[in-house]
Parts: C-alpha cells; structure tokens; sequence
C-alpha cells in the first residue's frame, strides 16, 4: 500500500464531486462505445491506491481504440467518478453506474469500507464488477459464503499475503523460531498475522512470542528493547509504514539485526524514510508487482506506460491494468455484452496473462497467483520473487 502524490489525470476534468466522462478517441475502432463506470477513490485516504489505476485505465483504452476496439470495432469509453473514499458517495456512485443503461460493467471501488458498503447495490445489478486493488478478506462473497456471481478482484487476499509470508520465512529465510509484532488496532495487521502464524506452524515453525503496538504509536524503544530478551531467528511485523518504518529504525539502532518481514503496508518510499535507508538491510515484504520481474506483459506495460506518464508505474498502476484487461477480455470472450454472459466467462478464466502475473479465477472469485516477495538493503530493492503458496 503504497504512498503517491495526488494527481489530475489527463482528459478528465473535475467536476464537483464526479469527474466528468473520458472518451479516449479511437483512431481505428469506429462503432457504438462500449461503456465502462468506474466508482474509485481519487480524493480521499485511498486516492494514492486509486489514482494510478485510472492512469493505467487511460492507457488501455488508448491502446484498445488505437488496434480496433473491442467486439468488431466498438470503441471502449470510460465514466470515471469520484467517491471521495466515503462510503456514502460510493453507494450512491454505484447505483448511478447500476441504473445508466449504457454502462456495460463497473470498475472498483479499491477501498475495503467503500466496497463493503456498496456491496449490496452491486449484487442488486447484474452488471459485472472487477475491483482493482481491493485485499480485504471475503469482499467478493456473500453473506452465505459463495460468490457474488457478478463480483471480482485482481488483487489477492491479506490471508494470502500472510500464508506466504510464513512459506517465505520457513523455506527460504530457514527461520525456525519467528517473533511476531501485531498493531491491535488494525484488522490488516491482525488478519495477516493469524494467516501467517496458521501456515507456519504447519510447516514446522515455532511463534516464539507476540508483541503488539497500535497505529498511532511513534516510540518504540521501550517495544525494541523488549526484544532483546527474546532469541528469534526473524520478525514477522505486518502493519502500515508509518509505524513499521518507525519499528525497523528502532530495532536496528538497539543492534537487533534479525530479518523483518512484513506485507505490502511497507511498499512505500516514506518506510524507507522512516526507518533510515541504513537500516532497511535484511528487511522483506510481500507485494503484488515488481517491475523486475519481468515478462513479455510487465516489459510491454512499463514502457507504454512510462512513455504516457513519464514515470515507471507502481504497484496499484500494475493492478488496475490487469482488473480492466481482465475485465475486456472476458467481454470478448462472452462475445457480447450481456451481463451474465460476462460474468460467467470472467469465473471461468484460466491462465490469465496479466501485468501482475499468470492468474486464474477461483471459486470465491480471486485470481490463484504466486505472491511477489521484494527485498531491500540500504532503501533499495534488491531482489524480488515469487513466492507459490500450495
């Protein structure tokens, strides 16, 4: 969950609390618009989540329009609105996208909060939604437990970042006996923890304490100094950069010189500033996309972007390209625009090749994908991989 710079996009202009409709011109498609809605947070706490993923929205179209559109020459249109991150605005987004009969298929939200409260109005449409970036565990189910039928994601679970994270520490980091840091007042932090200690101890690893702080929190020493009384052969500290930077900062200067591994809540320049550049050695976290791993689609997807942007794309770029590449593939292969149609052909994707990785479509409807886990020294990457989880 990374920290980016609030910016306006390119085409689209403000519009109150909606940004007003972009259409990409087409230069070879040339029939009826085929529309999307997209319901993100591009003000707000989670616009630095949502924001790049309407770049890489932008960039799609262009590419889609410029080779022909889709469905024998239908030119792709986007209706991008604003939901603030506000629960409220995002319900009302929803039903706006639900009820215009021009709109094919929605887009987002990214926000857990905001996804939660919309829930109910996308399982009211059987218009099909992809969310981009969203992680919450069991967004895409209903109350009984199966899956929205119309309801998807391209961004795994924090139960799954956890999961891997425990095969990372046991079988690569050879961490026999693991310490693990909690923020109590964060139900990410706790959420990863549970799935990591549950994975870990099936592979043979002890939990040798837990420790806990809460968001918040900016002293640390008398937490670090505690560790010390503790023998370990890692930490496991999911939780937000602003107090795991802090943490790291504080271990190192009292000489605790361990592997910190966390999750994408430390995919964030401000960690490395936090925490000191020389101390950020032997620190690793589970992510969703490095551009270092490289294939044939994350190659092709760096450059185009980076020429639009002027800059290489971040995680949430990366995961908003698959969700609506996903999304277009899955109209091409229903062969029309019929809602259920889509949804159905969406559920049944195999082998996906996306800018985050091979996926395909599980019964809860999130994409089966090896985590990405990166590794920093002296506030560099120096080292990515994929983690599979069985």
């Amino acid at each position: 969950m990374k920290k980016f710079k609030n910016v306006l996009l390119t085409g689209l202009v403000v519009a109150g609390s909606v940004l007003a409709p972009m259409s990409v011109s087409a230069q070879e498609a040339t029939g009826e618009p085929l529309v999307l809605g997209v319901n993100l947070e591009l003000t707000g706490p989670a616009a630095p989540y949502s924001v790049p993923a309407v770049e890489a929205f932008e960039l799609y179209v262009e590419q889609v329009n410029a080779t022909g559109g889709v469905l024998d020459g239908r030119p792709l249109e986007l209706v991008v609105l604003d939901n603030k991150t506000d629960t409220t605005e995002g319900v009302s987004l929803q039903t706006r996208l639900n009820d215009d009969p021009e709109v094919v298929a929605t887009l987002g939200p990214n926000a857990s909060g905001v996804v939660n409260a919309a829930k109910p109005v996308i399982e009211s449409s059987a218009k099909p939604t992809v969310l981009p970036a969203t992680t919450g565990d069991g967004l895409t189910l209903a109350a009984n437990g199966e899956a929205v039928a119309n309801l998807f994601r391209t961004a795994y679970e924090d139960s799954y970042q956890g999961t891997a994270g425990a095969v990372y520490v046991y079988d690569t980091l050879g961490a026999q006996n693991t310490l693990l840091i909690v923020d109590n007042a964060l139900d990410y932090s706790q959420g990863l923890a549970d799935a990591f200690v549950t994975k870990y101890e099936e592979l043979g690893g002890t939990v040798v304490a837990t420790e806990a702080y809460s968001s918040g929190d900016t002293d640390f020493t008398a937490l670090a100094t505690k560790l010390l009384g503790y023998e370990f052969d890692a930490i496991y500290m999911p939780g937000y950069y602003t107090e795991t930077g802090l943490l790291v900062k504080a271990f190192r200067e009292l000489g605790l010189t361990q592997p910190v591994v966390g999750a994408d809540g430390y995919a964030s320049d401000t960690f490395v500033e936090l925490a000191g550049a020389e101390n950020t050695y032997d620190v690793h976290y589970t992510t969703h996309y490095d551009a270092s791993l490289e294939s044939e689609a994350s190659v092709a997807f760096g450059e185009a972007y980076t020429e639009k942007f002027g800059k290489a794309p971040d995680t949430f770029a990366a995961l908003g390209y698959d969700a609506i590449s996903f999304l277009v593939d899955g109209i091409e292969r229903a062969g029309s625009t019929d809602p259920e149609a889509i949804s159905q052909a969406l559920a049944e994707t195999v082998d996906f090749e996306g800018v985050t990785g091979t996926f395909s479509i599980n019964d809860e409807h999130n994409p089966v994908k090896p985590a990405v886990m990166v590794t920093l020294d002296n506030g560099n990457v120096v080292n990515a991989q994929e983690v599979v989880v069985d």
